[in-house]
């Protein structure tokens, strides 16, 4: 039982790896506008969650028309804003803010910097995405995807076989030193093989535990913001799976990891 009880989530985790691939797969291979209108939608999604988790479907709301159709309009808001600024990069940063600013009123003001900090992360990672894969292509994008899921499948594996210490117990009580690090050497790995492979070049070596580290410590900030919210999942999008920023969290902190060593440093070029 004790064992049955150690990998009772491996079906969760095989899906949402699925899912992962499957929409991540489907925006790396789009292109121009519909690019930009797919990763629209999802943020816009992403959005809708991060509006009921900090205080949109409160007691004091959730009865009311406002209270249940706000979060959907702040979700529209965030995708239109996107779009924009997608097409408006000299001005990006302010349309960016729209959504922020539009929904911080309504926040309960315990959470009205939580929903200011991860709504500027979501419209961020939106907006790094498409950049990523208009200026350095589809194989940079699917490396950034092999890094998330390699540290995330071998973290798993050694988390449940290993066990030991836990890494942050407050916020995720699952996650191990042991999981952690082998998701670490792991991404290293993976990068390894792309340089070894001549698809790389060798600091991919370097910067995909980075990256993988960034991609954990995201997965950590959606279990501290649910947490706050008590709940178990963001929301219910993905049938017996949580919601979108449940299946993406990881992604997120990788591709803002991404995004601040684009501004200290060059890129690695993957895909040679």
């Amino acid at each position: 039982m004790a064992d049955q009880g150690k990998w009772s989530d491996l079906t969760r985790r095989v899906v949402s790896a699925a899912v992962l691939i499957g929409i991540g797969i489907a925006l790396a291979l789009s292109t121009g506008i519909v690019l930009w209108a797919g990763v629209a939608i999802f943020m816009g999604l992403t959005f809708w969650e991060l509006a009921r988790m900090t205080g949109w479907l409160g007691p004091a709301r959730m009865h009311t028309p406002l209270g249940r159709s706000r979060p959907l309009v702040l979700a529209i808001v965030a995708a239109l804003s996107l779009f924009a600024a997608l097409g408006l990069p000299q001005i990006a940063p302010l349309v960016l803010l729209i959504p922020i600013a539009a929904g911080l009123p309504g926040a309960v003001p315990k959470d009205r910097l939580t929903y200011a900090i991860f709504g500027a992360a979501i419209m961020a990672v939106g907006y790094e995405l498409v950049h990523l894969r208009e200026e350095y292509g589809l194989p940079f994008i699917l490396w950034l995807m092999g890094v998330v899921i390699t540290s995330d499948v071998l973290g798993y594996f050694a988390g449940r076989m290993i066990g030991g210490p836990k890494f942050w117990p407050q916020l995720s009580p699952k996650k191990t030193w042991s999981g952690t690090i082998a998701g670490w050497i792991g991404a290293a790995l993976f990068g390894a093989l792309l340089w070894l492979g001549g698809w790389a070049d060798p600091a991919v070596i370097f910067l995909s535990p980075v990256v993988a580290f960034a991609g954990q410590l995201g997965d950590i900030a959606e279990s501290w913001l649910k947490r706050r919210a008590g709940v178990k999942d963001s929301s219910n999008l993905i049938p017996g799976h949580g919601g979108f920023m449940d299946r993406f969290d990881a992604v997120s902190g990788a591709v803002l990891a991404v995004m601040v060593l684009s501004w200290m440093m060059g890129l690695p070029g993957v895909g040679l």
